[in-house]
């Protein structure tokens, strides 16, 4: 088996298996073909079949070289995955990665905005722009519904329930869950569809897209990375941010406020809990409220 024919199954089994995203199978897919890399370099003619500890242990020590730990486990998350695969496939009998230990890291804790500075953010958006319009409501839908970019780069209208307060959103793996909706978010949705996108063209397969540019396709990750880089240099937000700040700012300020870590967990899309308690490390106040509250010594 050669190592490309085996990523391109991987890739195959990554997607129809187990729904994971574009972006999630091409994260895996370098990181495989770093491994690749080091073999073809280093002239060790190994296959994905062959490949022992020592080699796998050999490569790890030279991507430690260039990379931080966090990124290094991660790789090596990756390789056990995929190793996991060819043992499912009946391909190999032992997986080359089990008694390789990932550095230690600590847990990292997101990074927030307060409220004045989302209202800052939003304010300093230019409405006499011809996208002006669009990005106020993309960065109020984000902050009202805690979405993943990808999430709402893939928002359509047919998605749009106001009526009943909710919207569809389809997560990773392809999982579709609803989410409230602020009014607010409504009303700014509205205005754009009736006032900006209803006079755009949208191309074919973008029909139902909420979010257009001006040639009628969607947006892409990276213009929504640029439209928040751009406010925040314009208002001397001495932060890095990115899309998914406004999603934790959305999970911690409902957290501040006194909202379940359940209902929480579940309009974020998490899995599991684990995963939504990071929130609690960033407002500890939470865990006082809930003693003051509940101990019955209050």
């Amino acid at each position: 088996m050669k190592w490309q024919n085996a990523i391109k199954d991987y890739q195959l089994f990554l997607r129809i298996e187990r729904g994971l995203s574009k972006n999630t199978i091409d994260s895996y897919s370098r990181d495989l073909k770093k491994l690749e890399n080091f073999l073809s370099v280093n002239e060790i003619n190994y296959s994905p079949i062959s490949i022992d500890e020592i080699t796998i242990q050999q490569f790890v020590y030279e991507i430690a070289k260039a990379v931080n730990p966090r990124s290094q486990a991660r790789i090596i998350s990756g390789l056990r995955s995929f190793f996991d695969y060819l043992i499912f496939e009946d391909y190999r009998k032992t997986n080359p990665t089990d008694l390789i230990e990932a550095p230690k890291i600590g847990r990292k804790l997101p990074d927030t905005l307060s409220e004045d500075e989302i209202d800052s953010l939003i304010s300093a958006i230019d409405l006499s722009h011809p996208q002006g319009e669009r990005n106020r409501t993309i960065l109020e839908t984000m902050y009202s519904c805690g979405l993943r970019v990808s999430e709402l780069i893939n928002l359509k209208i047919s998605d749009l329930f106001f009526e009943e307060g909710f919207i569809r959103v389809t997560g990773k793996g392809n999982k579709q869950r609803y989410v409230p909706i602020h009014f607010n978010a409504q009303k700014y949705i509205s205005i754009y569809m009736n006032n900006i996108r209803s006079y755009i063209q949208p191309k074919k397969g973008f029909e139902d897209t909420l979010y257009l540019n001006r040639r009628g396709k969607g947006l892409t990750r990276q213009m929504i990375f640029m439209i928040l880089k751009d406010l925040a240099i314009k208002i001397d937000l001495n932060k890095k941010i990115s899309p998914h700040t406004l999603r934790h700012s959305f999970a911690t300020h409902l957290l501040k406020n006194g909202a379940d870590l359940r209902a929480i967990q579940q309009m974020l899309g998490h899995e599991s809990i684990t995963t939504t308690e990071v929130y609690v490390h960033v407002d500890k106040s939470y865990l006082k409220e809930v003693v003051d509250t509940y101990h019955p010594r209050k």
